[in-house]
C-alpha cells in the first residue's frame, strides 16, 4: 500500500483508533494481480424529463460526505506501531470522486458492462478516500447508468450494500457520526497497538476455538483439490461480462423443495454450466471446486464497514441432472455450516499476510489448485430503489478475479430478480456467451418444477 503524504501528527488522549481489521488487510495482501482489489456496483437508471445529470452529481457527492468511511483514507502506522488506520482526508471534496463519462459502442448492456469494467479497472489513488461513482450516458431507452467502485478494503460485499443504501433516495445517510481528523502520534499508536495485543492475549484459547471452526468451515476433514482444467490459467487484465436473469420465488421455491438455499441452487446451476463448456474442450471433469464468500455478518451499516468474510470451498458436481447435482451441493454446504460464519478467515489472514510479506503470494494465488472458480451471492433490497427520483430498473455486481481464476460469478438479488453476473478473461474463456446460455438453461430447469426427489 503506498503511503501518502499524512496531516501532522496529533496527540490525543483517549481517542479511538480506527484500524484496518484483520480481514481488511487480508485484502491488501491479495491486491498482487494486474486489476485492483475492486468491486463495482452498477445501477441503471430510467430518468424522467426533470432529471439533469450535473444534479445527480451533486446530489450524489452530498450524500456520500455523510458516509464516514468515504471521507477517510488509510496509512501505515509507525513500525512497532500496529495496523494501518484510517483518518479523515483534509483535502476531501466528494465532487472530485464523481464522474461522468459517455457510453461507448450501441449504448446497450453489453455497452454498459465494458464502461464498467474499465471504470472498475482503474486504481483508485491511496493518496485520497478510496471510491468512485460515474454516471454513465448515452444508454439506449434515454438510460442513465450510475457505476459505484470500492476498494475491497473499504467494505466487503454486505457494506458495499451498505454504502449503495446511504447514496439512494430515501435513506440518506447513516447520520450522526463524523470523521474525527488527523494523523495519530506515534505514542498514541503504540499505547493502543500494546492495548490490542494484551487483550488478543487473554483471548488465547477463544482464538484456538475459532480456528477449529475455521478448518471445519474449509472442509479440512474432507479436503477436496480442484480437478486440472483449463479453466485454472494465469490470467491477464482483460475482463468480459455477461448477464444472467431468473425470477427470485422460483429460484427460492426450487431451494425450499430441496431443504437447500438460493446459493445451493445457483451453485448447482454453475457446476451445470461449467460442465457444458468444459465437455466442449472435451474435458470431461466431474466435479469442480467453488470459492463461496461466507459473511460473518448478520446486517451492516454505512457507518460500520470493513471485512467480516471468510470462504467455504464447496465441491460442486457439473453432470447429472441438475436436481441430482443440487441435493449434492446441498448436503456440501450443510457439512461446512458452522455457527459463526466467516471463521475461516482466521486461518486465511495470517497465511497470506506471511506469503504477501514474503513475495509469494501472488507466485502461489497464479499457481493454486484449490478452487476453480469464484461464486458471490448478495441479498440487496426487495423493494426497487429510486436515485434523484429515477427508478432503478436494473442493478448489476461486478467482482474481481484474481490468480489462476478465469472465470468468476456474482448473484445479486434486487427487486424480485436474481441477476447473475458472468465475468471471464476472454483470452482464455472466449466462449463466455456460450457459458451464459448454459447457465440460463440450467437455472430454468431447476425452477421448472421444484418437487422435490423421492
Amino acid at each position: 500500500m503506498p503511503t501518502p503524504a499524512p496531516p501532522a501528527d496529533v496527540h490525543v488522549p483517549g481517542r479511538a483508533v480506527d484500524r484496518a481489521g484483520p480481514n481488511d488487510l487480508m485484502q491488501l495482501a491479495s491486491d498482487v494481480g494486474p486489476l485492483p482489489m475492486q468491486v463495482a456496483g452498477v445501477l441503471v437508471l430510467d430518468p424522467g424529463p426533470g432529471f439533469v445529470v450535473d444534479a445527480a452529481c451533486d446530489l450524489l457527492a452530498r450524500r456520500a460526505a455523510a458516509v464516514p468511511r468515504l471521507k477517510q483514507r488509510l496509512v501505515r502506522a509507525p513500525l512497532g506501531c500496529g495496523r494501518p488506520y484510517w483518518v479523515a482526508d483534509p483535502a476531501f471534496d466528494p465532487r472530485q470522486h464523481v464522474h461522468v463519462t459517455a457510453s461507448t459502442g450501441t449504448g446497450d448492456e453489453a455497452s454498459l458492462l465494458d464502461v464498467a469494467l474499465a471504470i472498475s479497472a482503474r486504481r483508485l489513488p491511496w493518496s485520497r478516500p478510496l471510491w468512485s461513482a460515474t454516471f454513465v450516458t448515452g444508454l439506449t431507452g434515454g438510460r442513465v447508468a450510475l457505476v459505484i467502485v470500492l476498494h475491497h478494503v473499504v467494505a466487503d460485499g454486505m457494506g458495499a450494500l451498505a454504502v449503495l443504501r446511504a447514496l439512494v433516495d430515501g435513506h440518506g445517510g447513516p447520520g450522526g457520526s463524523d470523521v474525527l481528523g488527523g494523523r495519530l502520534s506515534r505514542r498514541t499508536l503504540a499505547a493502543d497497538a500494546w492495548a490490542k495485543r494484551l487483550t488478543s492475549g487473554r483471548h488465547a484459547v477463544a482464538q484456538a476455538r475459532r480456528v477449529r471452526r475455521a478448518l471445519a468451515e474449509l472442509g479440512a476433514a474432507r479436503r477436496v483439490t480442484a480437478p486440472r482444467c483449463s479453466l485454472n490459467r494465469t490470467g491477464g487484465s482483460r475482463r468480459k461480462a455477461v448477464v444472467v436473469r431468473a425470477d427470485l420465488a422460483a429460484v427460492a421455491a426450487a431451494a425450499h423443495a430441496h431443504n437447500a438455499t438460493v446459493n445451493d441452487v445457483v451453485l448447482a446451476a454453475v457446476g451445470g454450466a461449467l460442465g457444458v463448456v468444459l465437455a466442449a474442450r472435451g474435458e470431461h471433469v466431474g466435479t469442480v471446486v467453488v470459492s463461496v464468500p461466507v459473511s460473518a455478518r448478520l446486517a451492516a451499516g454505512a457507518s460500520e464497514l470493513g471485512n467480516r468474510v471468510g470462504v467455504m470451498p464447496v465441491p460442486v458436481p457439473t453432470v447429472g441432472d441438475a436436481w441430482s447435482r443440487l441435493e449434492a451441493v446441498a448436503q456440501a454446504t450443510r457439512e461446512r455450516r458452522t455457527a459463526t460464519p466467516g471463521d475461516s478467515a482466521a486461518v486465511l489472514q495470517p497465511a497470506f499476510r506471511a506469503l504477501s510479506a514474503l513475495g509469494m503470494l501472488r507466485w502461489l494465488v497464479d499457481r493454486q489448485r484449490l478452487v476453480t472458480t469464484f461464486v458471490t451471492n448478495l441479498r440487496g433490497p426487495a423493494t426497487p430503489m429510486t436515485f434523484a427520483g429515477a427508478p432503478v430498473t436494473d442493478a448489476v455486481v461486478l467482482s474481481g478475479m484474481s490468480g489462476n481464476v478465469t472465470v468468476s460469478f456474482a448473484v445479486l438479488s434486487y427487486a424480485g430478480t436474481l441477476t447473475v453476473t458472468v465475468l471471464v478473461d476472454p483470452d482464455h474463456v472466449p466462449e463466455h456467451k456460450t457459458l451464459a446460455v448454459a447457465l440460463t438453461a440450467e437455472l430454468a430447469a431447476l425452477t421448472a418444477t421444484p418437487a422435490r426427489l423421492p
